[in-house]
């Protein structure tokens, strides 16, 4: 029952934030730059009617994914919740008006392979351990550190490797948010309202708002052929490797652990791959 709620949760979660990602990108692109990683870009974005549909379809794609995570692992939820470049690329397809070229089908088919590889595999239970805060330290001083390297380095390029660096920023914090969206949602599930004497739900606000600056900036400084690729390679891993260090999900073994990486290595090719279209370079 929980892995019948859990996948169709995470699929939809995708498509819901494919769609708002390429609302999202068409506005902030015609931002001004001088406003990146400042709150007036937020405050700026927040007068568009079009950003305004994209953050709220976002705020609905967070919520289906915190159900996906309070029935399923994070090994299980974020593979899937990743595909949603699979869902935006028809739909920019749409917009311009033309067809899917081979090499995009052949990337999407690449990208849908490799995640089912990976989740083919996959044990079926996970565990039910909730990690204490001498657990969450090192990898909150981890995850610090790249995200102040990557927004250093950021602050001193322009272009295609200011709009990575931020994208490689935000995809760490959004593995660090659905790190924290998983055991906020394990709380509310066992204790209900006392979840909010916990620490893990303002640390999943304050997080999650880091991220969307970080990924409004990156949409702001390049087209979404270099931001949702990374997020979309990014945040998976991220959260996957967390889910196995913090919550001690497991992963496969022997022979089908190699089945795994293969699924994995072969998902990020179809991201190289569609991340060569036309539609997500203009």
């Amino acid at each position: 029952m929980a892995i019948a709620v859990a996948v169709p949760a995470a699929l939809l979660a995708a498509c819901c934030f494919a769609v708002a990602a390429v609302l999202q990108q068409e506005a902030a692109a015609t931002a001004p730059e001088k406003e990146s990683l400042r709150p007036r870009l937020i405050w700026s974005l927040a007068h568009r009617p079009l950003w305004l549909t994209g953050i709220a379809l976002s705020a609905v794609s967070f919520v289906i994914q915190g159900a996906a995570l309070a029935f399923g692992p994070l090994v299980l939820v974020l593979p899937l919740a990743s595909t949603d470049l699979l869902f935006a690329l028809p739909l920019m397809a749409w917009r311009r008006r033309r067809r899917l070229t081979r090499w995009e089908v052949t990337g999407a088919a690449c990208t849908a392979g490799g995640v089912a590889a990976f989740l083919t595999v996959l044990p079926s239970s996970a565990s039910e351990r909730r990690p204490d805060a001498w657990d969450w330290l090192p990898l909150l001083a981890v995850v610090a550190s790249c995200v102040t390297v990557l927004v250093s380095a950021g602050l001193r390029t322009a272009g295609r490797v200011r709009a990575g660096a931020y994208a490689g920023a935000a995809g760490l914090l959004f593995a660090l948010l659905d790190a924290l969206t998983n055991s906020a949602a394990g709380l509310f599930r066992n204790h209900g309202v006392t979840a909010l004497g916990h620490w893990e739900p303002y640390a999943l606000l304050f997080v999650g708002a880091a991220g969307l600056l970080l990924a409004q900036s990156s949409f702001q400084a390049g087209s979404l052929a270099v931001s949702l690729p990374l997020i979309d390679t990014i945040e998976p891993i991220g959260a996957v490797l967390i889910g196995a260090a913090v919550f001690h999900e497991r992963l496969a073994t022997s022979g089908y652990l190699a089945v795994q990486v293969l699924g994995a290595v072969l998902a990020v090719t179809g991201i190289v791959i569609l991340d060569r279209s036309p539609l997500v370079r203009t």
